[in-house]
C-alpha cells in the first residue's frame, strides 16, 4: 500500500487529511505546527490514535511518519 492510500484510508476513517491530522496533534500537544514536540515518541501518537480514532497499529504509524517529518503529504 503506497503511503497516499495510506492518508486516504486514514481520511476516510477519521475525516482528517493530513493538515487536520497535524492540526489534531497540535490541539493534542504533540506536536507543534504540525511536527512532533522532542520527546515524543510513536507509542504516545499510536495510542492515541487507536484510543481517539480506532486506527490500526499500520494506519497510527503512518500518521506518526507524517508527524516526524519521515513521509510527506506528496509520497
Amino acid at each position: 500500500m503506497s503511503f497516499q492510500a495510506y492518508l486516504k484510508t486514514i481520511e476516510r476513517q477519521t475525516g482528517l487529511d493530513g493538515s487536520g491530522l497535524k492540526a489534531a496533534s497540535d490541539a493534542k500537544g504533540y506536536s507543534e505546527q504540525g511536527r512532533l514536540k522532542p520527546g515524543i515518541k510513536a507509542g504516545q501518537v499510536t495510542d492515541w490514535l487507536k484510543g481517539e480514532y480506532s486506527l490500526g497499529h499500520g494506519h497510527a504509524m503512518a500518521v506518526y511518519a507524517l508527524l516526524s517529518g519521515k513521509r510527506s503529504e506528496s509520497d
